[in-house]
C-alpha cells in the first residue's frame, strides 16, 4: 500500500497532539484546506485584525468574507467578551490567533462556538508546544494550523491537525488536488535558506546581509505589510475560491507554500523535528527573561507561573516608538519581523473586509507590539538597554487593563 504523502512527518505530529495530521508544505495552505472544508463560499470568518496579512488573503482565496474582532490591547488576541451579540449570530466560524504564541481565550471560543453550531480553526502557527489548562494548542477546534518552518527554522513544512482519520484521508486528497510538481531546484532552494541564516548569524553577518537585502530590492515587503494593489484585488473575487487567483498575495515570503517536496526536504524536516523539544526548552528560557524586563506585555508577564513560560515564537514586547527603534535595532544585529501593523481593517477596508466596531486596541497593540526572538533573548535585552528605550502600558480603557497598575517609564 502506497503511503501518503509526508505521512512519516505527519505520524510525529499527530503522536505529540493526539489526534489525526496532514503534512502540508506550509501553514498557510493547511489552514485554506480547513476553510475550503468547512466553510461554503460566502460564509462570515471572525479572526484578529492583528495578524499577517497572508492570513487574510487565504480567507479572501477560500471565498470567504474577514469580520474583524475586538482585540485585547494586552494580546492582540480576540476579546470574545468584546464581540457584540449581533456579530456572534451572523458569523459562520471563528479563525483563533494565538499571537507570536500568547494563547487565544480558546475555551470561551470555544464554548461560543459550540453554543452557534459553528466550526473553530485554530491557527497554530506561532504556538507548537503551547498549552491551555493542560492541554495543546490545536486540539480544541475543528482544525489547527501549525507551521515547522518558524519553529524549527526549516523554512518549509506545516501541518492541519484534524479530529478523526476519516477527515484525515478527505483532506489529503484536496491537498494532493492543490500541490504543484517539486523540481531539484526549489528542493535545493528550500534545503540551503536555513543554512545560509544559520551561517548569516553565527559569523555576525546579520546587519550587513540585511542592510544589502534591502538597498537591491531584495525584500518583498517595503512596509510591514504587501501592497494592497485593491484594483486587482477586486477583480479576483468573482474567481473566488482559488488559490491560483489569489498566488501573487498568498505566495509572498514562501513562494513553495503549495510546492510538493522532495524526500531532499522531508529529510531535513525530520531531523529538525527531531530537535523540537530541545527548541521549545530554549525559547521558554529566553520567553522567561524577556518576561521579566519592564518591556514585556502585561499578558506575559501576570501569566500565572505554574505552568512555566510558554515556549513562545516571539515575546511580545510593548515600547514606545517602535517603528524607529525595529530600523535601530539592526544595528545590533536584530532584525524585527513579524510585525503586524495597521490593522486588518485599516489596511484592507470595508471592500474586503468587516471592519471591528471597536479598533482602538487592535490599533493600539499594532502600533506599540515589538516581537523579541526568544532565542536572542539576552541580544535583545543589551540592545534595548543601550537604546533607552521606554516601555508602553495598555490604555486604561482597555477592557482588561482597567485594573493594571500604571507603571512609571523608562528604560
Amino acid at each position: 500500500m502506497r503511503m501518503a504523502y509526508g505521512s512519516g512527518l505527519a505520524t510525529a505530529m499527530a503522536r505529540r497532539l493526539g489526534r489525526p495530521c496532514v503534512y502540508t508544505p506550509s501553514a498557510r495552505l493547511a489552514l485554506y484546506l480547513a476553510l475550503r472544508h468547512w466553510c461554503r463560499p460566502g460564509a462570515r470568518v471572525l479572526m484578529s485584525p492583528v495578524n499577517d496579512d497572508v492570513i487574510l488573503f487565504v480567507v479572501l482565496a477560500a471565498g470567504l468574507r474577514p469580520v474583524q474582532a475586538p482585540v485585547s490591547a494586552r494580546d492582540g488576541n480576540i476579546d470574545p467578551a468584546a464581540v457584540p451579540e449581533e456579530t456572534w449570530r451572523n458569523v459562520d466560524a471563528v479563525l483563533t490567533t494565538n499571537l507570536y504564541g500568547m494563547p487565544d481565550r480558546v475555551v470561551e471560543l470555544r464554548r461560543r462556538c459550540n453554543q452557534l453550531g459553528i466550526p473553530l480553526f485554530e491557527d497554530a502557527a506561532h504556538a507548537i508546544g503551547t498549552r491551555v489548562d493542560g492541554q495543546p494548542v490545536g486540539t480544541f477546534g475543528k482544525a489547527a494550523a501549525f507551521s515547522l518552518s518558524k519553529h524549527v527554522a526549516g523554512m518549509a513544512g506545516g501541518f492541519l491537525a484534524v479530529e478523526d482519520e476519516r477527515t484525515r484521508r478527505e483532506l489529503e486528497l484536496l491537498r494532493d488536488e492543490l500541490l504543484v510538481p517539486r523540481s531539484l531546484r526549489a528542493d535545493l532552494s528550500t534545503t540551503l535558506r536555513p543554512l545560509a541564516r544559520s551561517a548569516a548569524h553565527g559569523l555576525h553577518l546579520v546587519r550587513p546581509v540585511w542592510r544589502t537585502m534591502q538597498r537591491l530590492g531584495m525584500l518583498e515587503r517595503d512596509t510591514f505589510r504587501m501592497d494592497l494593489h485593491a484594483p486587482r484585488l477586486t477583480r479576483c473575487a468573482s474567481e473566488a475560491p482559488s488559490l491560483t487567483a489569489y498566488e501573487p498575495w498568498i505566495r509572498v515570503d514562501l513562494h513553495g507554500y503549495r510546492t510538493r517536496h522532495g524526500a531532499l526536504v522531508r529529510g531535513q524536516l525530520r531531523l529538525r523535528t527531531a530537535r523540537l523539544d530541545g527548541d521549545l526548552a530554549r525559547r521558554r528560557i529566553g520567553a522567561s527573561l524577556l518576561a521579566a524586563t519592564t518591556w514585556a506585555s502585561p499578558a506575559l508577564r501576570d501569566r500565572p507561573t505554574d505552568g512555566g513560560p510558554p515556549p513562545l515564537f516571539r515575546v511580545p514586547l510593548l515600547v514606545h516608538d517602535r517603528d524607529i527603534l525595529a530600523d535601530r535595532l539592526v544595528r545590533h544585529g536584530v532584525v524585527t519581523g513579524y510585525i503586524y501593523d495597521p490593522p486588518l481593517d485599516d489596511y484592507a477596508g470595508a471592500e474586503f473586509v468587516e471592519p471591528s466596531p471597536d479598533p482602538s486596541a487592535a490599533r493600539w497593540f499594532a502600533a506599540h507590539a515589538l516581537p523579541a526572538d526568544p532565542l536572542l533573548a539576552r541580544k535583545i535585552i543589551n540592545a534595548l538597554a543601550k537604546e533607552r528605550v521606554t516601555p508602553a502600558r495598555p490604555p486604561l480603557g482597555d477592557r482588561e487593563g482597567q485594573a493594571l497598575p500604571v507603571e512609571p517609564t523608562g528604560g
